[in-house]
């Protein structure tokens, strides 16, 4: 009668059991410092580029679409609250985490998988290395350290986009008043919030893009089916996560 549930509980078990090890494995040797540089490097250095577009566009289309709103109320000096606010506490570390999501968790999959149909990672079984120290270990620890490093660039840079369009397009406000609110109306619970998000996102995304990366079957077109599967996975997770985070921190 529940058949089909088999291979949802399944691959749920065999993510939770692989997360368990990688997770247990961080404080063992041996640590293979060289691939946790480089990927720091491939996943931090290498989404530089995407984050910063995506941050600086995002506070300026929350200032341009806030604008009109803000007019019609007369709280035009409001405008580096809500950018603020707004950024710190969601769209900054959500869309972090999809940007990183789409191009990591994703490359994550298409590597570790192209290994696993090629017998690499067999090989490294037979020659007595752990695949997942190997591998997942450093994959997951690059990923939670430069995640919220991303994000508070993502954010900083979401307020330079925020106070261009404030500031110098639609003229809102002056460069001062935008500074002195969007600064003033952070706490430390929002700010609390926006680093627990992309730590969180992080060691998600990592495993994800890790687990079907290791369960990659099928040859070459199971890389590919395995590459969209961590994306979309990933990609939900984030969406869940951050109104599951958004609850605990709205409880306490």
């Amino acid at each position: 009668m529940f058949e089909f549930l088999k291979s949802p509980v399944l691959a749920f078990q065999e993510f939770i059991r692989l997360s368990g090890r990688a997770i247990a494995g961080i404080p063992r040797k041996p640590y293979y410092m060289d691939d946790l540089f480089i990927q720091m490097d491939l996943i931090g250095v290498g989404s530089l580029p995407v984050v910063i577009l995506t941050g600086f566009f995002s506070g300026a289309v929350m200032a341009l679409q806030m604008s009109r709103a803000l007019q019609t109320y007369g709280a035009t000096s409001q405008v580096g609250t809500i950018v603020s606010i707004t950024l710190v506490r969601e769209m900054g570390p959500v869309l972090t985490a999809l940007m990183v999501a789409g191009r990591n968790s994703s490359g994550m999959a298409s590597e570790i998988g192209s290994m696993k149909v090629t017998e690499q990672i067999d090989a490294m079984r037979a020659l007595g290395t752990d695949p997942v120290m190997k591998l997942v270990k450093p994959r997951l620890i690059a990923t939670a350290f430069v995640l919220p490093l991303l994000t508070i660039l993502a954010d900083f840079v979401g307020l330079i986009g925020g106070w261009v369009v404030a500031c110098y397009m639609l003229h809102l406000t002056t460069g001062q008043q935008f500074w002195e609110s969007a600064w003033r109306a952070l706490q430390y619970d929002d700010i609390a919030q926006g680093l627990v998000k992309p730590f969180v996102f992080a060691i998600v995304l990592s495993l994800v893009g890790c687990h079907y990366g290791m369960q990659t079957t099928g040859g070459t077109q199971g890389v590919g089916r395995a590459t969209t599967q961590a994306m979309v996975v990933a990609s939900v997770s984030v969406v869940v996560l951050t109104f599951v985070i958004g609850r605990i921190f709205t409880s306490l």
